[in-house]
């Protein structure tokens, strides 16, 4: 992307390029998906592929927001106390129920936990999933959230929800590679430091396939 960033055309962007849904065999644990924490990391040969299967499927929630000229972002601090991902950058999500959808799971999870109600969202469309290293195959939607918000943040899962601008996730420059040691080889990985916040991994992982879903 080239110049400032607009939201106008940002939207204009979303409602045209971004999928309706997805092919069945995505849901299928046994294939492998295009996007995911592999993508940065295929294996060397007589490597073990980074890729786990079967997948577990889950869901999550890239919601926007406008603000005045900008757009945002709305994100989680994952609460320390959880067993996975604590302490991490997420979007609100979780995983499928059985006989839920993506996008149901997905407007679950966020109503449960920041308190992101379905009537304030309008959703604009979904990205790749996208397959973390662990083993869960997120399913990730896009959606248009209209304020007044009132969220309330449920603090046995999240620390705080935070909003990051769309001029900023959406500017390739700030798209960065890092590296670290995860089960004793070196792993490559999104990162998109954000004043104090460290948006990283699978989430970075996302926001980057909506920046190439809209502006490549």
């Amino acid at each position: 992307m080239s110049g400032l960033f607009d939201s106008s055309d940002f939207l204009v962007r979303a409602r045209a390029h971004l999928k309706r849904g997805w092919p069945d065999d995505a849901f299928d644990p046994r294939a492998r998906p295009h996007n995911g924490d592999h993508r940065l990391n295929e294996p060397l040969p007589g490597e073990a592929a980074l890729l786990p299967a079967p997948a577990r499927p889950a869901a999550v929630l890239a919601a926007i927001v406008l603000r005045d000229d900008d757009a945002v972002l709305l994100l989680t601090q994952r609460a320390g106390s959880l067993r996975d991902h604590s302490g991490q950058v997420a979007f609100p999500g979780g995983k499928i129920e059985p006989g839920e959808s993506p996008l149901d799971a997905a407007l679950r999870e966020a109503e449960e936990e920041i308190g992101l109600t379905r009537d304030k969202i309008e959703i604009l469309g979904c990205l790749d999933p996208y397959q973390t290293s662990t083993g869960f195959r997120v399913f990730p939607l896009v959606g248009l959230a209209r304020p007044p918000l009132g969220l309330a943040v449920n603090r046995q899962e999240v620390d705080d929800v935070f909003e990051t601008p769309l001029s900023f996730l959406m500017n390739a420059a700030n798209h960065q590679r890092h590296f670290r040691e995860w089960q004793g080889k070196r792993r490559q990985f999104y990162a998109m430091p954000y004043e104090n916040r460290y948006i990283w991994g699978a989430t970075a992982g996302m926001i980057r396939n909506l920046y190439e879903r809209l502006y490549l």
